[in-house]
């Protein structure tokens, strides 16, 4: 059984979104302490959004600590409320209390500089790096939580991975309503300036119910659960998915695939220069990283090359990094599966500019489902939200809210064309490409890809 490693008194750290974040497991400082852990300081949790929403500057450390603090108030509750009294009785066991608050502790700790992005370029994966943060010998990481038991970074690691046995434990840290959900709607809502991501927290651990296949909510709870969800949703369509912030993942991802081109270049012909790359980062675009250099990464090394791209030889690669740094994004209009079809005759005219299209221009789509019900049939099906009736029976929530029913299964998003925002220059005076731009803006109406024979034929 896990021994609790308990401080002396609790230690509390102030936090704007949950007030406090209270910790009494001195393996949980510690863990706090390590150097692989304090690196999430100097990540950004919303990336490239900080262009967009200036106060969304926060760390994906303040996340982190945001999560545990929320996993802890779960088993709190449970421990409380719903101790199991014999084993498989379906009630919560104390005993998993440090697995879970380790696990919502470190979730995010194998998280790369520019997240996302950076994961879509050099094919590395966040949830790999964390289970491997945890489980190397040579991770201070992992030294702390082979203190608790020889397995017990096994245990934190197979959380991450969604396979632990217990899966109330599993589903408290990753399924349609966890803590790392919870924490960073609140939290990036907060720092963004949006209302949107806001929901009664205390009520959904109020009504929080252990059973034996994981966790559901009293039905007296419906509405603070559809609320959670209707958050969740208007979270995604106004800051998740705002087309200024996907225009700056765009150009990031151009900017790193160009530095990358160039890189490459320069390991075949020792003619082109590979010194724009820091030594820091050259293992990263070599492709033969270890998990020591790994963790040496994070947005401020990132931002330091990026930066210093601007006096790139590579006339592309500055060009990028100066729209970047300097805060000049691409544009971008809707487009549809019919509308596609025009794409070409308009990345001729965007080529005729003189701009690359390869680096200039991007498809993007950006979709998401507010809810869905589970589907065994799925690739990754998603686990449903359960509501407990008076009689302990289950039922699936959009069974009972209308409003959720209505969001179950719909996909919302959009795809858009990204371009150069010279495109749009209008009355250019003394430039060249001026009827270029102005061919260009004739497929543009109202920021969505149109037809201009169909648009002059409805204006007759």
């Amino acid at each position: 059984m896990t021994q609790f490693i308990k401080t002396g008194s609790e230690k509390v750290f102030r936090d704007p979104v949950l007030n406090s974040i209270r910790v009494k497991d001195q393996v949980i400082l510690e863990l706090i302490g390590t150097s692989e852990f304090q690196r999430l300081r100097r990540i950004k949790q919303l990336g490239v959004a900080g262009a967009v929403f200036h106060g969304a500057e926060h760390s994906r450390f303040s996340h982190s600590l945001g999560v545990y603090e929320i996993a802890r108030r779960f088993s709190d509750h449970l421990e409380r409320f719903y101790p199991s009294q014999e084993p498989g009785d379906g009630l919560w066991d104390v005993n998993e209390r440090l697995v879970l608050l380790c696990a919502a502790l470190l979730h995010d700790v194998g998280h790369g500089p520019y997240s996302h992005t950076f994961e879509h370029i050099f094919n590395t994966d966040h949830e790999a790096y964390t289970q491997a943060i945890i489980l190397s010998p040579s991770t201070e990481i992992n030294q702390v939580l082979v203190q608790v038991a020889p397995d017990f970074p096994e245990k934190v690691a197979s959380v991450i991975a969604k396979t632990y046995p217990n899966p109330q434990v599993v589903q408290l840290i990753s399924s349609q309503i966890d803590a790392d959900r919870m924490d960073y709607l609140l939290r990036d809502a907060y720092y963004s300036g949006a209302t949107y991501g806001q929901f009664d927290l205390s009520r959904i651990i109020h009504v929080m119910r252990p059973y034996a296949g994981g966790i559901a909510f009293d039905e007296k709870g419906s509405y603070a659960i559809e609320d959670y969800v209707v958050s969740r949703y208007q979270m995604y369509v106004q800051v998740y998915f705002h087309p200024v912030s996907r225009s700056f993942e765009v150009l990031l991802q151009h900017l790193l695939e160009r530095a990358k081109f160039v890189f490459d270049e320069g390991q075949k012909d020792s003619r082109v220069n590979t010194d724009f790359i820091s030594p820091t980062l050259q293992p990263l675009f070599a492709g033969n990283l270890t998990l020591q250099q790994y963790v040496m990464l994070d947005d401020s090394l990132m931002l330091a090359n990026i930066s210093a791209w601007r006096y790139a030889e590579d006339a592309i690669l500055a060009d990028l990094a100066i729209r970047f740094i300097d805060r000049k994004p691409l544009k971008s209009i809707v487009i549809t599966d019919e509308s596609k079809k025009l794409l070409p005759p308009i990345k001729q005219l965007i080529d005729s500019a003189g701009f690359d299209t390869r680096y200039y221009t991007a498809e993007n789509d950006s979709f998401d489902l507010p809810y869905d019900a589970y589907n065994p049939k799925d690739k990754k099906p998603r686990t449903q939200i359960e509501l407990m009736q008076l009689d302990g029976s289950l039922t699936e929530l959009s069974t009972q809210s209308a409003l959720v029913e209505a969001m179950t299964g719909r996909i919302f998003g959009n795809a858009r064309f990204f371009f150069p925002r010279e495109m749009l220059v209008q009355h250019a005076v003394d430039d060249i490409m001026a009827p270029i731009y102005a061919d260009f803006q004739r497929y543009v109406h109202s920021e969505t890809l149109v037809d201009p024979l169909n648009a002059e034929l409805k204006e007759e």
